[in-house]
């Protein structure tokens, strides 16, 4: 770690940080449900309660905050949490149509029953293709509300919605799906968790950072930051279910039960746990060459690792 990573976080303490961001995330969510569901029939209306609100980091949301405090944003902070709440949107109806049947056929997320359980497949196929427009129609807005002009408006949506898509996240889970039962290279296990869990991280840097007026060398850091965290995310993910129960993550099934590829299947537990701290340190660094100086950023990166769930 360099003395200039290491004075970042003299003093900062992360929990207390994280419970004053989620405070601020929670409402933020209400608001876009309240807004977004209410010309939704009752069913799908409520698949996407509880897929919205069945828990989690909500890292995202509060990484796009982070990130438009760090490159100067100044704005009311009700409207910068209506921005980065839709990163969540997304996030929730990625989860919900993951643990789909035809998918991962999951029972559990965050020790609780999944949507489709709950509320059947056809709500919840529904539900979680209608968070897409509302997202991005939430995320044009917050932005909007955030004083910015309407052309950076179009870039966050933008954003959003290509870290989203084929390029992005879709685009990940189909290769997740397809590497299903196959040993993964290094490379192609690279490529399908920065698209799949790294590029919408990405995104949630770069929108708040837009919002915010930021520059092309702090924007350039941040990018660097997001796909560095975003794998190391991955790799302390693998870690967690190579080392703990289904009751412990409150996740069933495993990636192993499902025959996908793991950094731990790949590398071994000590060799992904070096890679996902190497991966960390990489990501600090980045910071401090982009003249970011972001306590925040600094601690969640080693949280990112450092987690247990």
């Amino acid at each position: 770690m360099s003395p200039r990573a290491a004075a970042a976080e003299v003093g900062f303490d992360l929990g207390v940080y994280l419970d004053g961001e989620r405070a601020h995330v929670e409402p933020a969510l209400d608001r876009a449900l309240q807004d977004g569901c209410q010309s939704l029939p009752r069913g799908v209306a409520d698949a996407i309660r509880h897929g919205v609100t069945s828990g989690g980091k909500r890292l995202r949301p509060i990484l796009c905050a982070t990130a438009y405090r760090a490159c100067g944003g100044t704005a009311e902070a009700s409207a910068v949490y209506d921005l980065a709440v839709s990163l969540e949107l997304i996030h929730a109806y990625s989860l919900m149509h993951d643990d789909l049947p035809c998918m991962d056929d999951a029972d559990l997320r965050r020790g609780r029953a999944t949507t489709h359980r709950l509320h059947g497949v056809e709500a919840t196929v529904l539900g979680g293709a209608a968070l897409i427009p509302m997202a991005v129609l939430m995320a044009w807005r917050g932005t909007l509300a955030l004083g910015c002009a309407e052309d950076v408006a179009r870039r966050v949506a933008r954003e959003l919605a290509g870290a989203a898509g084929a390029g992005g996240m879709v685009g990940g889970q189909a290769l997740d799906l397809l590497g299903e039962g196959r040993d993964l290279t290094e490379e192609e296990l690279d490529t399908l968790h920065r698209l799949k869990t790294g590029a919408l991280l990405t995104a949630s840097l770069r929108m708040g950072a837009l919002a915010a007026g930021a520059g092309r060398e702090a924007l350039d850091a941040l990018d660097e930051y997001g796909r560095a965290v975003g794998l190391a995310f991955q790799i302390a993910d693998d870690v967690l279910d190579a080392t703990s129960t289904a009751g412990d993550l409150g996740k069933n099934p495993s990636d192993a039960a499902l025959g996908k590829s793991t950094y731990v299947t790949l590398h071994g537990l000590d060799e992904a746990l070096r890679r996902g701290h190497e991966l960390v340190e990489s990501a600090r660094a980045a910071l401090d060459a982009g003249g970011l100086r972001a306590p925040a950023l600094h601690a969640i990166a080693r949280f990112v690792m450092e987690r247990s769930s």
